[in-house]
């Protein structure tokens, strides 16, 4: 993979009390949250690459099935998946750390799912999951490549700001795909309610 250089700001975001949270009202597509219960790396790579395509999550894209299964098999995580109609619609992980921290390590919508008035709710369900398994802070990080309404919908539900970070990093210096021809993702078909 070519890669160029580039700057990335990192906003690293808490709960750190029930308080703080502002739910979103219900998502404009009802959809089912699953818990996977079964490690699975096949899958958690096809919603790692499906939802973090178009935002350069790229990191994880060469780890092998080990290291995936490896990950996926620790106790602390979970993966959590929205459906719509039986079909995946987004996902959240959940990472149990030290001094009942939640983190919320990945976040998101599958591109056909993008902009139908899903993502507060799949947060708010994030979060509420974050609180239900222990969780007393729960924290997560987005960045300026992530999407554009990310940062905006973390504070909506109450995030607060406690880092900022800029540093240099070598990006893909080409759109990134599932799987080469999926794109342009402009041209999906919507998703009727």
């Amino acid at each position: 993979m070519a890669q160029m250089e580039g700057t990335v700001t990192i906003w690293h975001l808490e709960l750190s009390d029930p308080e703080q949270f502002t739910a979103a009202g219900p998502s404009a597509l009802p959809y089912e949250l699953i818990r996977s219960e079964i490690p699975q790396p096949e899958l958690n790579r096809f919603l790692y690459a499906s939802v973090g395509a178009d935002w350069t999550w790229y990191m994880r894209l060469n780890w092998t099935y080990a290291q995936w299964l490896e990950d996926l098999s620790r106790p602390q995580v979970s993966t959590w998946i929205a459906y719509v109609r039986g079909t995946p619609a987004g996902y959240f992980e959940l990472e149990e750390q030290a001094e009942a921290a939640v983190e919320i390590r990945y976040f998101g919508l599958l591109p056909r799912f993008i902009g139908r008035g899903m993502g507060g709710a799949l947060l708010s369900d994030a979060v509420r999951t974050a609180w239900s398994l222990g969780g007393k802070r729960v924290w997560l990080h987005t960045c300026s490549l992530d999407h554009p309404a990310a940062l905006g919908n973390y504070q909506a539900r109450g995030f607060r700001l406690f880092d900022t970070q800029q540093h240099r990093e070598q990006l893909p210096d080409h759109p990134l795909e599932p799987w080469p021809g999926a794109y342009p993702r402009r041209k999906l078909t919507p998703v009727s309610r």
